[in-house]
């Protein structure tokens, strides 16, 4: 197949996708792509606890943004979901966006400048941050 070939093939399936079945249907495949990592995650954590693997937090003790992520993974493999949320709330969230980016939060999401697509990266990171410091007892309440 030649190049124009193949980028008609993509094109068409890219407007067929387009529809709301299609966005649909990118929402349940990564659904369920999440939730299979969530529940291996799950498993391999009940087979081998590796402990702490942030190595900010395992050499400092201080906890980095991202502290938390796996555990929400984990959380969410057992089904406690309100584990999963106090252990990183923005990592739900961005979790959450991610899911739902096909029906039109992605779209709205890359109509934004990149200063502004920055500054809300920067501030979910500082946002996480503070809840990990506090979580951890480093911020008092």
């Amino acid at each position: 197949m030649s190049a124009v070939g193949a980028s008609g093939a993509v094109e068409r399936w890219r407007r067929s996708a387009d529809t709301a079945g299609g966005r649909w249907s990118r929402v349940a495949v990564r659904g369920l792509g999440g939730a299979a990592v969530a529940l291996l995650a799950a498993v391999l954590h009940d087979a081998h606890d590796p402990g702490v693997l942030c190595p900010l937090r395992r050499f400092t003790g201080i906890p980095c943004p991202g502290c938390g992520s796996t555990t929400v993974f984990i959380e969410a493999g057992h089904g406690s979901w309100a584990a999963a949320l106090a252990a990183n709330p923005v990592t739900v969230l961005v979790a959450l966006g991610l899911l739902a980016a096909p029906l039109g939060p992605g779209r709205w999401w890359w109509r934004q400048s990149g200063r502004v697509r920055g500054g809300v990266i920067w501030g979910a990171a500082a946002a996480s941050w503070a809840w990990q410091l506090h979580r951890y007892g480093f911020l008092p309440v």
